[in-house]
């Protein structure tokens, strides 16, 4: 495949909701991982919404379109998900939780874009997936689900606010942070052979990982964090070797 050359746009399936109400801001800011008060008007952020034991729910990203009014997008298999779990939790807080209708455009390298095809050209599937793998970019249903805490996929750095306050998850993810240490972290594999999701990634002899993505010559996975850096790692039973970039 060619390098891809700057601007490149690929269409995003998203699902969409609107959280608007006098209520809006401060329900949103006890609920999610990042400090959603903190954005001003067209602004956005990203941002998890967590159980109480810091599992990961869904990832969002945030924008503020007015005082009162969000928009939350998703992976289009959680928004129905977000949207029961928001308004489950919402008790007395005057906001309104609805699915809207848009169009999602993700500049690769840059900002995701809405309703509005932005200039560039556009790449299809593969080249997309490839662009994400070697970009570390963990994917829904494939580096995160409810299984894997949010440091591990590096996600504590991107989503996460240390300096807000209260929302579910909170004290189990400042604990890890602040006193604990993660046992695996996500990696780009530089791989030799043909990998596929599941594959165990074997360290002398013994399973120190799994791969999550794989795309010919490239992959994401967890890797144990004892593994040094140049380690040479097999793939299960395949011929062939994956090591960490």
């Amino acid at each position: 495949m060619q390098s891809i050359k700057s601007p490149t746009v690929a269409r995003r399936s998203r699902a969409f909701l609107r959280v608007a109400g006098p209520d809006a801001a401060d329900y949103l800011q006890r609920m999610v991982s990042n400090d959603v008060e903190a954005l001003g008007t067209g602004e956005a952020c990203e941002a998890l919404l967590l159980t109480a034991k810091a599992r990961v729910i869904a990832p969002l990203r945030i924008v503020r379109r007015g005082a009162d009014d969000f928009l939350l997008l998703t992976e289009p298999e959680l928004g129905e998900r977000v949207r029961t779990e928001l308004v489950r939790m919402r008790f007395a807080a005057k906001v309104e939780i609805e699915p809207e209708e848009h169009e999602s455009w993700l500049v690769l390298g840059g900002d995701e874009v809405l309703d509005e095809r932005p200039a560039g050209d556009e790449v299809g599937e593969e080249d997309l997936e490839r662009w994400r793998i070697e970009s570390g970019i963990p994917r829904w249903g494939r580096e995160i689900d409810d299984r894997v805490l949010p440091a591990e996929a590096g996600l504590d750095e991107t989503h996460i606010s240390f300096s807000k306050g209260c929302y579910p998850g909170q004290e189990p993810i400042a604990r890890q942070r602040y006193r604990g240490k993660v046992n695996r972290r996500l990696c780009v594999l530089d791989v030799e052979g043909e990998a596929a999701p599941g594959d165990e990634l074997l360290f002398e002899g013994k399973t120190v990982g799994r791969i999550t993505s794989a795309v010919q010559g490239l992959a994401l996975g967890y890797v144990r964090v004892e593994v040094p850096a140049d380690a040479q790692l097999e793939l299960g039973a395949k011929p062939g070797f994956a090591r960490v970039r």
